[in-house]
């Protein structure tokens, strides 16, 4: 059976139960099976995704999280890296990558955009992830 890795970052509770229900949701429909693997914050998803893949377990990732502004650059420097990084795991490695890092500023932008009722980020990266693993699929 094929598998579908989903790494969500567990620093805002809430928000990463929302964005994996959507998640979730969208990949069983499909037939296929999911995986989770936690994480503490945004900036530890890519080794968690790449050391995952690595493993030749997963046709796919999806990666979920949320990173909301603070007083400091500290937001600025998370998001690009962690953003980076990821793109690098997709083009580098192969990875049928679905990017479901949320980059708000403030808890209520995060909020409409996790809520599987709202704008289901979650679910959308989950979409992206098996439209790329069809890609994948075509060109292999």
């Amino acid at each position: 059976m094929s598998k579908i890795l989903i790494v969500e970052a567990r620093f805002y509770e809430d928000i990463a139960d929302q964005l994996a229900t959507g998640a979730v949701k969208v990949i069983e429909d499909t037939g296929l099976s999911v995986d989770r693997v936690a994480v503490p914050g945004v900036f530890e998803v890519p080794a968690a995704a790449k050391k995952a893949w690595d493993t030749g377990n997963y046709v796919g990732v999806v990666t979920l999280g949320c990173v909301i502004r603070g007083a400091t650059d500290h937001y600025d420097h998370i998001c690009r890296e962690v953003s980076r990084a990821l793109m690098d795991l997709s083009i580098h490695e192969g990875v049928p990558l679905g990017f479901g890092i949320l980059t708000c500023e403030n808890r209520d932008q995060a909020w409409e955009r996790a809520n599987v009722d709202d704008r289901d980020i979650g679910g959308r990266a989950a979409v992206a992830c098996l439209h790329m693993l069809e890609i994948h699929n075509e060109f292999s």
